[in-house]
């Protein structure tokens, strides 16, 4: 592949609890190449770093390409992160003992290319916008309901990361004052009370306290309960999964309001593992937010399912990175 200054692919990457994400870029966001690895966050940084470098490696040699044809890479990860010291400076549970590492230096020293660290989440936000079911919409808010909650947030056209980089924790706004002790060390934050864990949880202890339910029976040979199995009971009409959705979704909705209210989006985007329940989440967000938030922000929000799914984040790495080249003298 021939390349100039101006036209150089980028590199985008997303880590993820399970899976590794690497794809190549034109100079023009268009996708070129991909592959997938397992995380195997288990075995450590070391270990994962070093399956990072063979599968940016690969990806390379594949399309006949060396790093010095390549402008920029950006990673998108999940944990807190300080953007512009490009390290991840506290852990996600899904990538434990990921505390204070220099990500963004270790790939520049080993590949000599401009390295980017981003959140996950606010990745996903900029990939819905510049790609996705955000195009063309100049203010939004992503939340991603997973096994957490991630945000990202979008002003004007630009990804909007704070002072350090750690903007967009929505999962981490206070929606019950009284609540449940969350990871993070607050009390009734967002994520403890709607997120995927938190419905597995409530489910799970409900099922042991003995109350009727259709997923009784398969709980009994299961070690865990999904979201999905909760979700697929709710639409056969079981009231015990019915009331754990209809809560989260409460709380979600408060989340919904705040985001309304504070930032007076045109877009709120609903994506991660739970936007799979579509409106069965969704549906009550929507009427809380028509019924308690500030009527003219109300009245101007859309609350939409994402559209790139798992792909949002390398969208948004790879918007990142284009960006960060735009921005060199």
């Amino acid at each position: 592949m021939k390349t100039s200054s101006s036209t150089k692919p980028v590199l985008a990457i997303d880590i993820g609890g399970t899976k590794i994400m690497t794809a190549l870029f034109t100079g023009d966001g268009k996708l070129i190449d991909r592959d997938l690895i397992p995380t195997l966050a288990e075995q450590g940084l070391e270990k994962i770093v070093g399956r990072l470098f063979a599968a940016i490696e690969s990806l390379l040699q594949r399309n006949t390409l060396t790093p010095p044809q390549i402008g920029a890479i950006c990673v998108a990860t999940a944990g807190g992160i300080n953007t512009g010291r490009g390290v991840v400076v506290t852990p996600s549970p899904h990538l434990p003992g990921w505390a204070e590492v220099p990500l963004a230096d270790m790939l520049k020293k080993k590949f000599d290319i401009d390295t980017y660290i981003i959140n996950d989440a606010s990745a996903a936000a900029l990939g819905e916008h510049r790609y996705g079911v955000g195009k063309g919409v100049a203010n939004l808010v992503l939340l991603t309901l997973g096994t957490g909650i991630g945000g990202g947030i979008v002003i004007d056209s630009k990804l909007y990361l704070g002072t350090v980089g750690g903007a967009g924790e929505l999962g981490h706004m206070t929606v019950d004052a009284n609540g449940p002790k969350d990871g993070c060390g607050n009390a009734g934050c967002l994520e403890i009370l709607a997120s995927g864990s938190a419905i597995e949880k409530q489910a799970i202890e409900h099922l042991e306290k003995g109350e009727l339910s259709s997923l009784a029976t398969p709980f009994k040979f299961k070690v865990d309960i999904t979201v999905q199995d909760i979700a697929a009971a709710a639409r056969n009409g079981d009231r015990l999964a019915q009331d754990i959705i209809s809560r989260a979704a409460f709380y979600l909705g408060v989340g919904l309001v705040n985001i309304t209210n504070i930032f007076n989006p045109e877009l709120i985007i609903i994506g991660g593992g739970m936007a799979e329940l579509g409106e069965m989440i969704i549906a009550p967000g929507r009427k809380m937010v028509a019924e308690r938030a500030f009527s003219v922000n109300a009245r101007s929000v859309r609350i939409v399912p994402a559209e790139l799914g798992n792909e949002a984040g390398i969208h948004g790495a790879a918007a990142f990175a284009l960006d960060m080249l735009k921005r060199r003298p």
